[in-house]
């Protein structure tokens, strides 16, 4: 059933963090970038559903709650496949170190806690390039919540509301998340995700993070 399995040999390198909101994935993404452009590296940061040609099309049909799983499925697969096409393998091709701020395995897990079939979202994105290093920031959907709630409420997807699962958003929240992590869980094995505890300290996750990239791109001979 996997995919994401064939190596690139783009001269580039293709780093993704990946974890349910809240989990501070993008935070390290951040520091990782600063730290690279402080080396002198050529970085470029993307973010998952950002492509101009189809993201505020999927933001109008979440507005209006026109989504069925395998709509919503699909609609982030024509973004990632743009983005993939238009910004990711160039800046890969000229050598760049990328930076995703999620990547496909978000699909794989989300879609699948929706109820698509994991096979099929797999075969929508078997077009997708392996990542040279990816990460999953592991944590407990009630402390992502907490961390969550302290600036806004769970949003209507995010929290599942669309599944029906709980008329209250906060309960609806940690059940869905719990479904979403169950399968970052499974791709841990299938797609060798290193897992990391999102609970520990900014600075030590940061520190992990930057050696095991610095392994990456010494074996491609460069050095930071």
């Amino acid at each position: 059933m996997a995919k994401l399995t064939q190596t690139h040999e783009l001269k580039g390198t293709l780093v993704c963090v990946e974890g349910i909101d809240g989990s501070g994935k993008s935070t390290q993404l951040n520091l990782l970038r600063d730290w690279l452009k402080s080396c002198g590296q050529d970085v470029l940061y993307t973010e998952w559903n950002s492509s101009p040609l189809i993201s505020q099309t999927t933001k109008l049909a979440k507005k209006k709650n026109l989504l069925s799983p395998r709509t919503f499925s699909l609609l982030h697969a024509v973004d990632f496949a743009d983005r993939l096409k238009q910004v990711i393998a160039p800046a890969l091709k000229a050598g760049f170190i990328v930076l995703a701020d999620r990547y496909a395995y978000t699909a794989f897990a989300r879609d699948v806690a929706r109820g698509v079939d994991p096979s099929w979202v797999r075969n929508v994105y078997d077009f997708a390039i392996k990542p040279d290093l990816s990460i999953y920031f592991d944590i407990d959907p009630k402390v992502a919540m907490e961390r969550i709630c302290f600036n806004r409420a769970p949003k209507f997807y995010e929290a599942g509301m669309d599944l029906k699962l709980s008329n209250d958003p906060y309960e609806s929240y940690v059940i869905f998340q719990s479904r979403v992590i169950k399968e970052y869980k499974k791709m841990v094995k299938e797609y060798g995700l290193v897992k990391l505890d999102a609970t520990d300290s900014i600075h030590s996750k940061q520190v992990k993070i930057r050696e095991m990239l610095k392994t990456v791109l010494k074996a491609k001979g460069i050095e930071v």
